[in-house]
């Protein structure tokens, strides 16, 4: 189970990244929410994987750290903040500058061409 774990996250941040790199507003905000995803189960899993423990210490011989749980629940929180956000500064971008590149350029577009060919 921790080797399909380590894969899912592995390939959550690999997609992230993959999808940051782009040159659109669409996929840079996937991106950055893969990646938020991959984290946040990475941090979870620093808590162990365990079921049936408790979380108080002192209550049984093994217990499981609430730390990463609070951690990842304050982290979906932020990051929906963070979606919200992106995608409205990326309709503002695209209202602004009628593109929806990252960099805000343009596109060279090649000149029009009669049927001709000139």
């Amino acid at each position: 189970m921790e080797l399909l774990f380590a894969l899912v996250i592995g390939a959550l941040t690999a997609s992230g990244v993959y999808l940051l790199l782009r040159a659109r507003t669409f996929p840079v905000i996937m991106g950055i929410t893969l990646l938020s995803y991959g984290v946040n189960l990475f941090l979870f899993a620093t808590g162990r994987l365990a079921t049936g423990q408790q979380p108080v210490i002192g209550t049984s011989a093994s217990y499981a750290d609430p730390l990463p749980q609070a951690l990842v629940l304050t982290a979906i929180v932020i990051g929906f903040a963070m979606t919200a956000f992106l995608v409205v500064l990326s309709l503002r971008n695209l209202a602004d500058n009628e593109n929806d590149h990252v960099d805000g350029q343009r596109e060279e577009t090649p000149p029009h061409r009669n049927k001709n060919g000139r």
